[in-house]
């Protein structure tokens, strides 16, 4: 029973077509024929007119339009299509005519809309046969001794024709749903490369994105940093001075002949521990700065984080080549963050670290055999980890199935 339901649910998946999916193979002839009429006009117009002062004019009303049809075709397969392709960013609008028209001839946007509107006219057209013409076809072929007696009343020969047009025709009919969906996946992937973005463009949003979240956490990083200083090691500096003051007053008060010399053991050995306990809180503040332990590289710096983790951590290291200074920050605050989410979160007994550096590439791994769950934007930090790594041209991949393992990798290059 448990392998009949897969596969009548394989069956149905095969057979079924959504109504958005047949609805735009249905419109696609007729949107793809003004498209591609559309394009080709403004190419072969263009071309015309090159020569003459229409010429420019004429091309950036028709880039103008192109891009405007693309937004067109980019809302219809969000709406028939279920595929959300991101919007691409407003044409710039610098000031004067001459830098308008520059920026309008060249906008990838309208010139990328114009290669769709050219390549959706054979793709409407394939996809219009498979969702009317074939139909009709296999629905001729399946009836077809039917039609025939219609056509010609009276007796005549069954030929092969009469015995194969039903059989195929019902073979045709059963792959259509099939071909339909793949148009669809086609215009769904040719909708996505040319209607979105660019990827230069992606690649600007992203960088603009990660800035943002380091400029936030710099200056929360800063803030904090100014309140230990404030509240921490500036009142402990204070006990200090003052400790050191009555120290100096036991002294100046007691005779030479007869000093308390226990008291003043004490105070001394109070000055004594409280410079201690300042020079570890300056430590600990300006280890976020830069980690002491990476002037040994991550060779030496992954095995002495790893052994502060309540959590029994392996190691595995192979690095034959030296990351880049800034890499090397990363990759070690990456790793701190990550066995920090495996002592607070997993629940875990054992941990692994694994690290490689080679081909001018490094990659972070940290596995856990805890309870699984985590996931980008759950509230563990991997979000910002995410976005910090972003700016290194760096990428964070989270494989956390509930009752785990969660396995969390990181990728960077070796220098930016």
């Amino acid at each position: 029973m448990s392998e009949v339901g897969p596969a009548l649910a394989s069956g149905g998946r095969f057979l079924s077509v959504r109504g958005g999916e047949f609805a735009f193979a249905v419109l696609g002839l007729p949107l793809g024929v003004l498209g591609g009429v559309y394009a080709v006009a403004v190419l072969y117009v263009g071309a015309l007119l090159s020569l003459t002062v229409l010429g420019l004019p004429f091309v950036l009303v028709a880039l103008a339009g192109a891009r405007g049809l693309g937004a067109l075709h980019r809302r219809l397969v969000g709406r028939l299509l279920g595929e959300r392709v991101a919007p691409p960013p407003a044409l710039p609008r610098p000031h004067g005519m001459l830098a308008r028209g520059r920026v309008g001839l060249t906008d990838p946007v309208a010139w990328r809309s114009l290669l769709y509107l050219l390549l959706r006219l054979p793709l409407g057209a394939f996809g219009f046969a498979v969702a009317v013409l074939l139909p009709l076809g296999c629905a001729w072929a399946i009836g077809f001794r039917l039609w025939i007696r219609l056509l010609e009343p009276g007796p005549r020969p069954v030929g092969w024709l009469d015995v194969a047009s039903a059989p195929v025709g019902l073979a045709v009919l059963t792959v259509l749903p099939a071909a339909l969906r793949a148009l669809s996946g086609a215009n769904r992937g040719l909708a996505r490369l040319l209607l979105g973005p660019a990827r230069s463009q992606e690649r600007v949003r992203e960088l603009e994105s990660a800035r943002a979240t380091l400029l936030a956490e710099n200056t929360d990083r800063l803030r904090r940093l100014e309140r230990d200083l404030h509240d921490g090691t500036q009142a402990q500096l204070v006990a200090l001075a003052i400790t050191l003051s009555l120290a100096d007053d036991v002294l100046d008060a007691v005779p030479e002949t007869a000093p308390d010399l226990e008291r003043l053991r004490s105070l001394v050995g109070r000055a004594r521990g409280q410079t201690d306990d300042t020079i570890a809180g300056l430590r600990r503040l300006t280890r976020g700065i830069h980690p002491v332990a990476l002037d040994g590289g991550l060779g030496e710096a992954l095995p002495g984080l790893t052994a502060t983790s309540p959590v029994p951590v392996t190691v595995r290291l192979d690095l034959r080549e030296r990351p880049g200074e800034a890499i090397e920050r990363a990759v070690y605050f990456c790793a701190a963050e990550l066995l920090t989410n495996v002592a607070k979160h997993s629940g875990a007994r054992t941990a692994e670290l694994a690290a490689t550096a080679a081909r001018g590439r490094v990659r972070l791994t940290v596995r856990d055999d805890g309870r699984g769950g985590a996931s980008l934007g759950a509230g563990t930090g991997l979000s910002g980890l995410a976005a910090r790594l972003a700016a290194v041209d760096g990428a964070l991949r989270v494989e956390s199935p509930p009752g785990g393992p969660t396995v969390v990798t990181a990728e960077l290059p070796s220098r930016l």
